[in-house]
C-alpha cells in the first residue's frame, strides 16, 4: 500500500501521509510520490486547490532519518530537495490540516502552505540543531520573518516542541480546531478556494510573495549547509543516538 494517498473533491487534491507505523515519517519514495501528486494537480484545470494532512492523527514525525542517511546527496535529483522547490514554485493555493506530530520538515512545510488549521492535539518541532543539523524549506528566512528573530530563534536554537495555541499566536497556523471537525473544516476552507476566480487567485498569490527569488536563494544556502552538516562528527553522533533511542 502506497505511504502517501490521493484523493480529489470538488476541486481539491487531498493528499495524506499513511504510514502510520513510522508516525507518518517521510521516505525518499514518499517525497517523490507527493512532487508528482502536486505536479499532476497544478496541470489539472479541474484541480484548483491543494490540501496536506496526516493519517492516524499524525501529521508527520518528519525525515525517515535512517533512509535519508543513505541517501544524503542532496543534489538537484534528491527527491526531498524536488519536493521543497516543488513547493515554492505551486501556482494553486494549499492548505494543511495538522493533528499530532509536525516534526522538522511538518512543520517548515506549513511556512508554504496558505491557510493551516490544526488540534489541541498538535505538537511542532523545529529540531534540526539539535541533530547538528540547519533548517531547511527557506525555514531560516521565512519564520524569523513571520514571527520575529527572537522567537524564530527559539525556536530553531532551543528546538523545543511547541502546541497548537503557540502557533496560533505566532501566527504559524490560522486557527485551532476541535479533534474531530479538524479535516472537515480544513476541507470546507480549501473547497473555498477552489470555488474562486482561479487566474486572480493564483495572480494575487503571486503578489503577496513577492521576495521567492529570496526564498530559492535562501533554501540553496540552506542545502548546501545541510549537505555538509550531514557528513559532520557531531551530526554523526546525534543520529547514532536517535536511532538507537
Amino acid at each position: 500500500m502506497s505511504h502517501i494517498q490521493v484523493r480529489d473533491d470538488q476541486g481539491v487534491r487531498i493528499i495524506s501521509f499513511n504510514r502510520p507505523d513510522k508516525r507518518n515519517a517521510l521516505d525518499l519514495n514518499m517525497y517523490k510520490q507527493l512532487t508528482e501528486y502536486l505536479i499532476e494537480g497544478e496541470a489539472d484545470n479541474d484541480i484548483r486547490a491543494f490540501m496536506l494532512h496526516g493519517e492516524d492523527n499524525c501529521f508527520t514525525s518528519g525525515n525517515d532519518v535512517a533512509d535519508f542517511l543513505k541517501n544524503s546527496d542532496l543534489g538537484p535529483n534528491h527527491p526531498a530537495v524536488r519536493f521543497l522547490f516543488c513547493l515554492l514554485e505551486l501556482k494553486k493555493p494549499l492548505v494543511a490540516a495538522v493533528s499530532g506530530a509536525a516534526v522538522g520538515i511538518g512543520t517548515t512545510v506549513l511556512l508554504h502552505c496558505d491557510l493551516v488549521y490544526a488540534d489541541n492535539t498538535a505538537k511542532f518541532q523545529l529540531p534540526f540543531v539539535n541533530l547538528a543539523l540547519v533548517p531547511e524549506a527557506g525555514a531560516s528566512l521565512l519564520l524569523p520573518e513571520l514571527v520575529g528573530y527572537q522567537k524564530a530563534a527559539e525556536l530553531l536554537l532551543l528546538g523545543e516542541s511547541f502546541d497548537a495555541n503557540t502557533a496560533h499566536r505566532l501566527n504559524i497556523i490560522n486557527d485551532v480546531i476541535a479533534q474531530e471537525e479538524l479535516l472537515g473544516y480544513a476541507l470546507n476552507q480549501a473547497k473555498k478556494l477552489a470555488n474562486q476566480p482561479p487566474q486572480a487567485l493564483q495572480i494575487t498569490r503571486q503578489l503577496m510573495r513577492p521576495h521567492k527569488n529570496r526564498v530559492q536563494h535562501q533554501m540553496h544556502q540552506e542545502l548546501e549547509q545541510f549537505s555538509a552538516r550531514l557528513k559532520s562528527d557531531e551530526a554523526k553522533a546525534r543520529f547514532q543516538a536517535f536511532l538507537k533511542k
